[in-house]
């Protein structure tokens, strides 16, 4: 087979060899854009070889975009190692079904041009059984089936024949509109025999196939698009099935996957209702056989996929995904839909004796450890096990090993431990290591390990746990625990004793200490049964890897989480404490006090407070609501205070609070600040919302997309910037080094919802004065005007107005250039400076206000640059009450008490 050479794959491969992760993106961040026209570059280059219009530099942008999407370095080396060396033709054959061309052509265009971008050219292959059952409808036409197939007489045929090369020319236009180059492929390439001529009339059943044309299209710079439509010899139609149709493209390109999408987005286990993740051919195929609802197509289709990637090498892989889910999918094995792949069948063994070939035991275990003593070590672990209860699994290579100690026969709880999981390289990259975790939910419902927080797999192993509490630079991850009780004696062991209590899943010779922890916690569960703590039902918190978390819906366990934090006071002895806790005996949770609540931002803020497993909001002070309850806070009974600045004094001195948020009108939060600073607590945080310190040097400005976190992180005084000037900066950023100089400068043209002015009555936050209206205000020397431009260092004019919707900001900013550029260059730079920033999202169309209203972040869009190319139009919208105030102090908070910057964050 011809193979046709990807200069992206080289340029990666280069870069790959010997390169950590983050020198890789760094790497690719600096290379220097090259644009091309495509018509001369392909004039220039041999033929056979694949051409992309967007060669060096819109590939660097979207390599960065994937590497950003994939969560760890195990998963980069991944796709380092299977698509930087493949064909072009070999990348992806992709079957699109009727539907999604007609409810998601935007999401599958908008993938494959980011694939395109990358050099990538997948080839696509095209049903359209919807719109074929509307249109034989509308022609009177009565559909007939057999055992599920379509029977296609003379007149369906004609139909169907003129509908497909319809939605084929409709496909590949949508595709141009998107910038990427298609070429229509609609026949010689599927060569077909009758399937029973009397029976079914023009259905065919594929028996070659023709690549030459796909080769072409590939060369030339082209994305194949292919119909489901086939001929005989004699150049006879048929309708063909698309599931089947790519299945003989797959055999004949042998890629290194297979994409079904689909609206359903996978397989669902039609008893359960749930997504079915993963199949393992090698050990689940009977099993799914056999179940009651795996009948007709789904039956099929389960069939007819094994019998494919029999044919293909092992490293291919069929997903069934949701266009959606198209890039995520193609560059890992953690998609949102159904992976189907042969897998590695797995050995076990409960005793050293079934293991058998202990040398190979022992030199498995030795890969992980490092001095002279690493024989020994793994020999004493080796005795150790010789007297436990413990269950193995491994592959017949042993390049992947897990033990697990089991819980204690006849013990009510059934909480095990992960003590050693190892695993080469080639088993991270053939994804042996989660066929390991399918086995182990499978066979130990509830189960606990721990990891190094700096491990490179960390973001694989919070994707397999329900919750996860860090310490001392050590994580403890757990799933499948449903018992509150459970939850908090598992957290306390590990606060007291660390990793020494949980075994070691990278080995140290810990079995039985382990073991005894487990006991404790089963003994602390079944002691604590009697007395109870039931917290109430918490907002849906998103599991993370680092600090305390727990996934959505799991309101008992959250409880518990928090219960077991605010029951617990643990001092910091960690000789490296979180960075911003220094010199200070520490009580978790971090206490907070909010001087100001009685606002619209403050009331976000104790929203975000409350599904924080880390914050302990302990005092609520407004002059207006003092003696009431606060409401929408369920961690505990607050009533809001009148507190005076002497009561702050004493409170500091006191140091009974650890972050102090002052959420008041300008000009207000001075004496609240003397008074802390009088107290003599200078380890404690202060977090002003208001403009006050905003340009005081000596407090930290705190917008961690473009200040130093490392500054944020250190800092004890922190101004959290205006929700305009959010939106703002990181709208213009990206772009200072190629503004013109003044007097042309940027020009912000900004519109804020009315909760931007406040609960205070006045003509902007008036509904009736707002319908139909737009009101400006402070059109010059805008408070804003004067942050941005000391932030970002130059003039900046802005011009504010509020419009009727209730929160959200909507920018439109006009940029001078120095030089002549394009939409695509100026898009590019955004993407290359966001890539890594999880609350900020760049898109290509116009952000709209009412997508962001309620969010935590900033899209920015648009990027429209003139006919004379010197002057360029960026879009940005921000929910002025969350990113551009709670949010935004929420992740100064973090960054500077040691949390994880977005805990307690919902991340979308």
């Amino acid at each position: 087979m011809q193979s046709f050479a990807r200069p992206l794959g080289r340029q990666l491969a280069r870069l790959a060899r010997g390169l950590p992760q983050q020198r890789l993106a760094s790497a690719l961040v600096q290379r220097t854009p090259a644009t091309r026209d495509a018509r001369a570059d392909s004039a220039q280059r041999p033929r056979g070889f694949a051409t992309s219009r967007y060669d060096d530099g819109s590939a660097r942008s979207a390599v960065i975009n994937v590497l950003n999407n994939i969560g760890s370095k195990r998963e980069v080396q991944q796709y380092l190692a299977q698509f930087t060396s493949v064909s072009s033709q070999q990348f992806a054959v992709i079957k699109v079904g009727g539907a999604i061309l007609t409810d998601y052509v935007d999401e599958l265009c908008a993938s494959l041009r980011n694939l395109n971008q990358m050099g990538l050219f997948p080839v696509i292959i095209h049903g359209a059984g919807p719109q074929l059952n509307k249109t034989l409808e509308e022609a009177g036409v009565e559909p007939r089936y057999n055992e599920g197939i379509r029977i296609t007489d003379g007149k369906t045929m004609g139909i169907a024949r003129k509908l497909f090369l319809q939605e084929n020319c409709k496909l590949v236009e949508a595709l141009e509109s998107w910038g990427v180059r298609a070429r229509p492929i609609t026949s010689g390439v599927l060569m077909a025999d009758y399937k029973d001529r009397d029976t079914y009339e023009f259905v065919g059943e594929v028996n070659q196939v023709n690549v030459q044309s796909i080769r072409s299209a590939i060369a030339d710079g082209y994305i194949p698009v292919l119909t489901c439509m086939a001929e005989t010899a004699e150049g006879q139609a048929l309708n063909v099935n698309a599931d089947k149709a790519a299945a003989e493209l797959a055999k004949a390109l042998v890629p290194l996957k297979i994409v079904y999408l689909s609206e359903k987005g996978g397989i669902h286990d039609k008893e359960t209702g749930k997504l079915i993740e993963a199949i393992n051919l090698d050990e689940e195929y009977d099993e799914y056989m056999n179940k009651s609802w795996v009948i007709h197509g789904t039956r099929s289709k389960i069939r007819d996929i094994k019998t494919l990637l029999d044919d293909l090498p092992r490293s291919s892989s069929v997903a069934i995904i949701h266009p959606e889910s198209l890039e995520r999918e193609l560059f890992t094995h953690s998609g949102a839909g159904t992976l189907i792949r042969r897998g590695t069948k797995l050995q076990q063994a409960s005793s050293l004796a079934e293991i058998g070939d202990l040398s190979q035991l022992k030199q498995t275990l030795i890969r992980d450890r490092e001095g002279l003593d690493s024989s020994s070590v793994v020999e004493r672990y080796l005795e150790s096990l010789k007297s436990r209860d413990f269950r193995a699994y491994y592959d017949e290579n042993m390049e992947a090993l897990a033990i697990v100690l089991p819980p204690t026969s006849g013990s009510s709880n059934s909480l095990a431990h992960l003590a050693t999981l190892t695993m080469s390289r080639s088993a991270w990259l053939s994804n042996i290591a989660d066929n390991v975790f399918q086995n182990l939910k499978r066979d130990f419902p509830k189960l606990a390990w721990t990891v190094k927080q700096d491990d490179e797999n960390l973001t694989w192993f919070s994707e397999k746990a329900d919750g996860s509490i860090a310490r001392r630079g050590e994580v403890l991850f757990w799933y499948g625990i449903e018992s509150p009780e459970e939850v908090r004696e598992l957290m306390s062991e590990f606060v007291q004793h660390g990793r020494q209590m949980f075994g070691d899943i990278n080995l140290e010779s810990q079995l039985h200490r382990a073991a005894a922890a487990a006991e404790r916690i089963r003994a602390g569960a079944a002691s604590l049964m009697g007395n109870r703590r039931s917290g109430p039902p918490q907002q849906q918190q998103q599991a993370r890897a680092f600090s305390t978390s727990v996934r959505p819906a799991r309101s008992p366990i959250m409880a518990a989480v928090r219960s077991a934090q605010q029951s617990r006071t643990y001092a910091t002895t960690n000789p490296n404490p979180p960075l911003g806790i220094k010199n200070r005996e520490k009580d978790y949770p971090s206490k907070v006090a909010l001087i100001g609540a009685r606002g619209y931002t403050g009331q976000a803020l104790i929203d975000l407070l409350n599904r924080h497993p880390n914050m302990d909001l302990c005092h609520v002070s407004s002059r207006e609501l003092a003696g009431k309850k606060l409401k929408g806070y369920t961690k505990k009974d607050i009533t809001y205070e009148n507190l005076s600045p002497d009561d702050v004094r004493r409170m500091a001195e006191r140091k009974e609070i650890d972050c102090w948020v002052m959420a008041l009108p300008n000009g207000v939060c001075k004496p609240f600040v003397d008074a802390i600073d009088e107290s003599g607590d200078k380890e404690c945080l202060v977090i002003d919302l208001s403009a006050d310190y905003r340009f005081t040097p000596t407090w930290t400005y705190g917008l961690p997309e473009l200040v130093q976190r490392s500054k944020i992180a250190g800092a004890k005084r922190i101004s959290n910037p205006g929700c305009y000037a959010t939106a703002a900066q990181v709208g213009i950023a990206p772009l200072l080094p190629l503004l013109a100089a003044a007097p042309a400068n940027p020009t912000v043209f900004g519109v804020s919802g009315y909760s931007g002015a406040g609960t205070k009555p006045s003509p902007k936050n008036d509904i009736e004065n707002l319908t139909g209206n737009l009101i400006p205000y402070s059109l010059t020397d805008h408070i804003h005007e004067r942050e941005i431009s000391a932030q970002l260092g130059r003039d900046v004019a802005f011009i504010p107005h509020v419009a009727v919707w209730f929160q959200g900001i909507h920018h439109t900013i006009s940029l001078p250039l120095a030089e002549t550029t394009t939409s695509r260059d100026v898009r590019q730079l955004y993407q290359d400076r966001y890539h890594n920033e999880k609350l900020i999202t760049v898109k290509g169309e116009s952000p709209l206000v009412k997508n962001i209203a309620g969010r935590h972040g900033v899209e920015v869009g648009g990027f429209a640059v003139h006919s004379g190319g010197k002057r360029a139009v960026v879009n940005v919208t921000i929910d002025n009450l969350l990113k551009g105030a709670a949010t935004q102090c929420l992740q100064n908070i973090n960054l500077a008490m040691g949390y994880a910057e977005y805990e307690g964050i919902p991340l979308e």
